[in-house]
């Protein structure tokens, strides 16, 4: 089996994880482990060929984001764009459902959490944490991940721009990417405060959302009163801590053995982080998100970065 280690894929790195993950949505053909290290590094597998050329072979096309179900225009359906309403979002899921990339609505958004406000007094449909706001010219998500595509070639990347990328090498763009990296952010003592991503490892990253679906627990706020549930996605839970609200927090792991992306939505089916028994699944480290802090009341900045988790007892 070839192998080629992904020095600036970190186990630690929330898009870093998702990157690797996202590499073998877009080839099945790709398995993905990690090294055993204190700060461990993607490792992508293949039986057949080299790894990264097979990735270069799968790099999606500006026509295949375009023929996304996420896309603002599909097939003669109402606009998608942020804020979709629940007739909007159905119209879509029916005739998408067979859609190889079906998933891009599934993993963003759900009509099982339903919220009215004076733009949809009829019902909004919710979004995972992972689908970030973007107020104004940053937009929604599928017009950020075309905005990152293109940032990283017109047509498809070379090989050497697709190592220097995953071996953390590459010069970041000027982008916000999708919205939830706080690598992206600036601090508060530079001059220049706009966000820089990664492209590479952003557009990775939003292919890894096809193991992790969104739901809700059937809440409708047209018919509901009383305290609203938590619009869920698969890997967040909320963590009690002393003193504190106890957070939305999403949970992931690192293992040794190569898996598909078929065995590893087995594996996170599996591996419980509250639970001890990590190892009989392979899994030697795992994290979970920690929340940026607004700066103030009007900091609308959605961002997560990582926190050492340990196998309980």
């Amino acid at each position: 089996m070839s192998e080629y280690v992904c020095r600036g894929l970190e186990g630690s790195w929330l898009n870093a994880w998702l990157a690797g993950v996202g590499a073998t949505v877009l080839d099945p053909e790709l398995r993905l482990r990690w090294s055993d290290e204190p700060s461990p590094k993607a490792i992508l597998c293949a039986e057949q060929g080299d790894p990264m050329e097979r990735l270069v072979d799968a790099w999606p096309t500006r026509k295949c984001l375009a023929a996304m179900p996420l896309a603002e225009q599909w097939g003669g359906t109402p606009r998608v764009k942020r804020k979709v309403s629940v007739g909007d979002f159905r119209s879509r899921v029916r005739v998408t459902r067979s859609h190889p990339t079906a998933w891009t609505l599934s993993s963003t958004m759900t009509d099982l959490h339903v919220t009215i406000n004076k733009e949809f007094p009829s019902g909004e449909v919710g979004h995972g944490p992972l689908d970030a706001a973007g107020p104004g010219t940053i937009k929604w998500l599928h017009y950020r991940l075309c905005k990152v595509h293109e940032a990283v070639a017109t047509k498809s990347p070379s090989l050497d721009r697709l190592k220097t990328s995953l071996d953390g090498t590459a010069d970041r763009v000027e982008k916000g990417g999708l919205g939830f990296d706080i690598t992206r952010l600036a601090s508060a003592a530079d001059t220049n405060t706009s966000p820089w991503v990664e492209p590479v490892v952003e557009v990775l990253a939003f292919y890894a959302l096809a193991l992790l679906p969104t739901r809700g627990e059937g809440y409708d706020e047209r018919r509901h009163t009383g305290p609203r549930p938590s619009l869920r996605q698969r890997g967040w839970a909320r963590v009690k801590e002393t003193g504190r609200r106890s957070p939305e927090c999403f949970h992931w792991p690192a293992w040794a053995h190569p898996l598909d992306h078929h065995a590893i939505d087995a594996l996170l089916d599996a591996w419980d982080w509250k639970r001890p028994g990590w190892s009989l699944l392979g899994v030697h480290s795992g994290w979970r998100t920690v929340s940026y802090q607004p700066r103030g009341s009007g900091d609308r900045t959605r961002a997560y970065g990582s926190r050492r988790i340990r196998e309980p007892i």
